[in-house]
């Protein structure tokens, strides 16, 4: 091979590779859901995953549950309690209904979890039942209040602890979704009130990525 050849073979192997590239690119940036519309949607993404302080706590089944556990399905963690006059019931039902709007790759995807702000009157047997008023596939945990109170503050949903001694008391909380992805780490967060349809449009494409 002469030099004018090999400098002739060398530039097109650069030029296929700009153009692999950039091919590689483009295609990657049309698989990415649009900020905007995840935005709209109430989907807020981290720049950067955030650790999920490692706790032990229980689910609905008295079963110990590490939140490393946290893994190989996106999750999506609701903070609320049994109790709750309003917003909870609200938003398990509404969570009940987008699972039936989203395409089933995606909700094979997917774990719904409440974990309970009130774990004084939220036993596991209590939690188990109240789920399954709404979707029995869904996930309750409870635990010392303390651990609650980290897990909460470590994903940046905290809570105002109740005064137990008050009757038929209620406890501050907040509405919105903490998103949790298949590595275990924080991804973001859905901001409240939720809007399935919006929702049902943006969540399939987050929901099929595997990391």
């Amino acid at each position: 091979m002469t030099r004018t050849q090999t400098t002739v073979f060398v530039l097109v192997a650069v030029i296929a590779l700009v153009l692999g590239l950039t091919v590689n690119k483009v295609l990657n940036s049309k698989a990415q859901a649009d900020p905007t519309k995840l935005l709209d949607a109430g989907i807020v993404l981290l720049p950067q995953g955030r650790d999920v302080p490692t706790l032990d706590l229980v689910d609905q089944n008295g079963k110990p549950f590490k939140t490393s556990q946290l893994k190989d399905k996106w999750s999506l963690l609701f903070f609320g309690y049994t109790f709750c006059p309003d917003i909870c019931p609200a938003t398990l039902a509404e969570l009940r209904e987008l699972k039936k709007m989203l395409p089933k790759e995606a909700v094979d995807n997917l774990r719904v979890v409440l974990v309970s702000v009130d774990p004084h009157r939220d036993t596991p047997e209590q939690l188990k039942k109240y789920l399954g008023y709404f979707d029995s596939s869904f996930t309750g945990l409870t635990g010392e209040e303390k651990t609650i109170e980290k897990l909460a503050n470590g994903v940046s949903i905290p809570f105002i602890p109740a005064d137990t001694n008050k009757p038929n008391y209620t406890v501050d909380h907040s509405g919105n979704l903490v998103i949790v992805g298949p590595d275990g780490r924080q991804r973001g967060f859905i901001r409240a009130p939720l809007n399935n349809q919006k929702l049902a449009a943006q969540l399939p494409e987050l929901l099929m990525q595997k990391d």
